[in-house]
């Protein structure tokens, strides 16, 4: 692995990791961490909006899980995007951190968002259990090999679509995140571990074989914000409910 990052430990001070979370979210709105992930399940809730429903004044009920949740901030996002296209989401985020945990779960009441405390490469949750996993920015903070298992994981967990996004290793995109940060008056950390994640951040080439290795047959995609993103159907997932 690359350097070292806050939020690697899971022991780290409770202060040092919300002020961390939210620069992480503010930064997620502003440079396109949220949008590359709602922009890969716009066209899921679409293609299920043009589908018969489950009756007049009735939403469809699907389930997320977001995999290392932070704030719970892009759940809670994918969660207003489902609304617009009459589908309620019920949100479960998965957070090694006992702080991260607490503060996802209080940052929005009026949106729930369960938490689990567990590692993202066994969760206690049967196959094809959820109808869509995400995970945004986690991969870069694992090796390869254990970011291929959590891959080959994520795709048994779904039924619906899995979407993966993570950051896209550019020189100037680490110049201008700490540029960034440093004018929103980020804290220090976040300016340092900005950057951190920028260098073990990932080329569509490389995304692409991690794909691969886990046995997914779908091609990495470059979003803005040196953003990196690739959803898909999961394998033997059941039809539609």
């Amino acid at each position: 692995m690359i350097g070292t990052e806050l939020l690697d430990d899971p022991g780290a001070d409770a202060a040092a990791v919300r002020a961390e979370l939210e620069d992480i979210a503010r930064l997620n709105a502003l440079f396109g961490g949220t949008r590359a992930v709602v922009g890969e399940l716009e066209p899921v809730f679409r293609a299920a909006a043009r589908r018969p429903g489950p009756g007049p004044g009735r939403a469809a009920t699907w389930t997320l899980l977001d995999v290392g949740t932070g704030m719970g901030d892009i759940p809670r996002a994918a969660a207003a995007a489902a609304r617009r296209h009459g589908i309620a989401l019920r949100l479960v985020g998965i957070e090694r951190h006992f702080a991260a945990a607490c503060l996802a779960r209080d940052a929005d009441r009026a949106t729930p968002l369960a938490l689990l405390r567990a590692d993202g490469g066994a969760p206690p949750l049967a196959e094809h259990s959820v109808d869509i996993v995400i995970a945004s920015q986690v991969l870069h903070h694992l090796p390869r090999a254990v970011a291929t298992r959590w891959i080959a994981g994520f795709d048994r967990l779904a039924r619906r679509v899995v979407v993966l996004a993570d950051l896209r290793r550019s020189r100037l995109a680490m110049a201008g995140v700490w540029a960034a940060a440093l004018a929103l008056r980020m804290d220090r950390v976040t300016r340092h571990d900005a950057v951190v994640s920028l260098r073990r951040g990932y080329t569509t080439r490389e995304f692409d074989a991690l794909l691969a290795a886990a046995g997914i047959r779908t091609a990495a995609r470059r979003r803005l914000g040196f953003r990196i993103v690739a959803s898909w159907r999961p394998r033997g997932a059941p039809g539609d409910p």
